[in-house]
């Protein structure tokens, strides 16, 4: 069978995080905000206008301490507001400090609600516009990806990573700004007021930020642990939910409760050995601040006592410290956030730098209506490179003609099945449809001419009328009730509550394999494809559903190329040729009675089938030749 999702053997799962980057992180961010440049624009305009109103916030207090209730003269920069209270008493000079606080607190709550709008837009936008190039990306992937990656990570990556760094630029990156914009602007005033003390301030600082950078790489590598234990849990989580049926017929409900039980206990220790970490930052810089503050307070109180200062420039000043060390400490608390960000970040690269994708030439061409001649010409393959899989494979399929193969379980059946519609490309050889190497084809228009019937019909959560037409949407109501009727489907699905409307559950669970492979075959025959795949069409189907089955395949094969994988011979017993696999090589081929007259494997084989231990497993069947 075409197992798409399954693990192949030889393969280990990878860590999200060891494809190499070809981009730096800032590329992508900037590939990301692009489109939003205007919106950012916006931002920073009210960011400024923000950061201004934060810094003129204590002047008016100034203004109240040392010209109304010290009653001195206003400094020479505001000398503007002389003409206003020449003729004025204090108590009307405080109610113009009054209203100048109302007044920026206004400015400032306004520019502050702009701003925060924005950034959440652009954070929403971002968050959306990744989603949808990752999951492009994923489209794109070669199936090999698939086989070596868990979904359940990549689950957790389009999630957990994705809302992480949208929290990340709705929050906390607008924040940083913001208190980068602070400090500058703080910077500047503490030096106008008293120049002595802003070097306390400005002799801290460094100190500090190299203790927060230090810091920042120790909390990015535990972060990085909590994330990779986080999407072990998530991987874990979806193969047992997914898994349920097989979990409860086995009775292994303790075993997937200790897996689980394991992976969070890991996930714990991962996220309290990072808080550890994360606990030490902030109580250091607080000390630190405190002890500055203490330092600048002390020597002000002595120089406001000489008369060298005033008490409002002192106020303004402390007021400054300590806003000017919350942007310093805010700092130091985002460092756990932006490790997290960054971590999430390297984890959607590392995806998005992946190239095992099935490469399409620049000038591939559309194939347009196939006719549907298949020729293998030496073709090898290997999922791992040290167990191939095909070996100098060679065989031609003619336009209409109904091929059979059979083998051993790991013969390569199911990966011939694989390389024709190029869900793998082959490492030696090439194939031809219709005297044309599939790689000149673009990937689209191959995979329209190629219809699939597989052994277990993959339904998606819809009514049964979407999931027929799900390779062709264009489809009419009455080609998708033809198809149904040819398939030998129409006559259950009219039987159901609402027809054609019904909602089928995730998988189709509720419906029998009987009706999930109807309509897998209806589903097929909307497509009305030139090139048909049949994977083990009714080994998973009781003797009348396959009668049903088969009577409905016969009438989807006519006048199509047929390939049919199969473990019972009976399925192919009508096929033009049969080819025998073995280890990567066709070691039979010919008509069924062909090969039944020669009296070799193939014979054997269906005389097994045939007789009294016709129900035994095909693979153990064969134990004696394939040894």
């Amino acid at each position: 069978m075409v197992n798409f999702f399954s693990n192949k053997k030889g393969f280990t799962d990878l860590d999200l995080g060891s494809a190499k980057p070809s981009k730096t992180l800032a590329v992508l961010v900037l590939s990301l905000v692009r489109p939003y440049s205007k919106w950012l624009l916006i931002v920073f305009i009210a960011m400024i206008v923000e950061t201004v109103m934060s810094l003129a916030a204590p002047w008016p207090l100034k203004i109240i301490i040392d010209n109304v209730i010290s009653n001195k003269e206003l400094p020479g920069w505001l000398s503007w507001m002389k003409t206003i209270t020449a003729s004025q008493s204090g108590i009307e000079l405080a109610g113009i400090a009054a209203i100048c606080v109302v007044l920026i607190a206004g400015i400032g709550s306004v520019a502050g609600y702009i701003e925060s709008y924005f950034t959440e837009s652009v954070a929403q936008y971002v968050a959306n516009d990744l989603r949808k190039r990752m999951y492009h990306h994923f489209q794109r992937l070669s199936l090999a990806y698939y086989d070596c990656h868990q979904i359940g990570k990549l689950l957790s990556t389009i999630t957990s990573d994705v809302s992480t760094i949208q929290d990340f630029a709705s929050s906390a990156l607008l924040s940083i700004l913001i208190d980068a914009c602070t400090i500058v602007g703080m910077l500047v005033l503490m030096f106008y007021l008293n120049w002595d003390f802003a070097l306390i301030a400005v002799g801290v600082t460094p100190f500090l930020l190299l203790f927060v950078a230090r810091f920042k790489k120790a909390v990015k590598k535990a972060t990085h642990e909590v994330r990779k234990d986080q999407s072990n849990m998530v991987a874990v989580l979806q193969q047992g939910l997914e898994s349920m049926r097989a979990v409860n017929a086995f009775g292994r409900q303790e075993f997937e409760e200790d897996k689980l039980k394991k992976v969070s206990l890991e996930t714990i220790d991962a996220a309290l050995k990072a808080r550890r970490l994360k606990s030490l930052l902030v109580p250091v810089v607080t000390v630190t601040v405190s002890l500055c503050t203490a330092l600048v307070l002390w020597r002000g109180a002595d120089l406001v006592l000489t008369n060298i200062m005033t008490v409002g420039a002192l106020t303004v000043f402390l007021s400054y410290l300590s806003k000017f060390f919350n942007p310093v400490q805010d700092l130091a608390k985002l460092t756990n956030t932006i490790a997290q960000a960054t971590v999430a970040l390297e984890r959607i690269q590392a995806i998005l730098d992946t190239d095992t994708i099935i490469p399409q030439k620049p000038n591939a061409c559309d194939p347009g209506k196939l006719k549907g001649e298949i020729v293998f010409d030496h073709v090898a393959f290997a999922y791992d490179p040290c167990s191939p899989v095909l070996n100098d494979l060679s065989l031609t399929i003619k336009s209409g003609q109904r091929i059979g193969i059979c083998g051993t379980t790991g013969s390569g059946k199911s990966t011939v099945a694989s390389l024709i519609p190029r869900f793998y490309d082959p490492t030696c050889g090439r194939i031809l449809i219709d005297g044309k190497d599939i790689s000149d084809y673009n990937l689209g228009g191959l995979r329209k001419e190629i219809g699939f019937v597989l052994q277990d019909t993959v339904l998606f959560y819809g009514t049964v009328q979407e999931n027929i037409a799900y390779g062709r949407p264009e489809a009419s109501g009455e080609e998708i009730i033809e198809a149904a009727k040819l398939a030998n489907a129409h006559e259950f699905i009219s039987k159901m509550p609402n027809g054609y409307d019904t909602l089928i559950g995730e998988r189709g669970l509720t419906l029998s394999g009987g009706q999930r492979q109807r309509i897998g075959i209806a589903r097929a025959v909307v497509r009305n494809s030139p090139i048909l795949i049949l994977d083990e069409p009714t080994s998973a189907l009781d003797t009348e559903s396959e009668k049903i089955v088969m009577e409905a395949l016969q009438k989807l094969m006519e006048g199509r190329t047929v390939i049919t994988i199969a473990h019972r011979l009976s399925t192919i017993r009508d096929a033009d040729k049969i080819f025998v696999l073995n280890h990567g090589c066709i070691v039979e081929e010919g008509s069924h009675e062909e090969l039944l007259a020669r009296g070799e494997i193939y014979a054997e084989l269906y005389h097994i089938q045939s007789g009294p231990e016709s129900t035994h497993d095909f693979s153990t069947s064969i134990i004696n030749w394939a040894i």
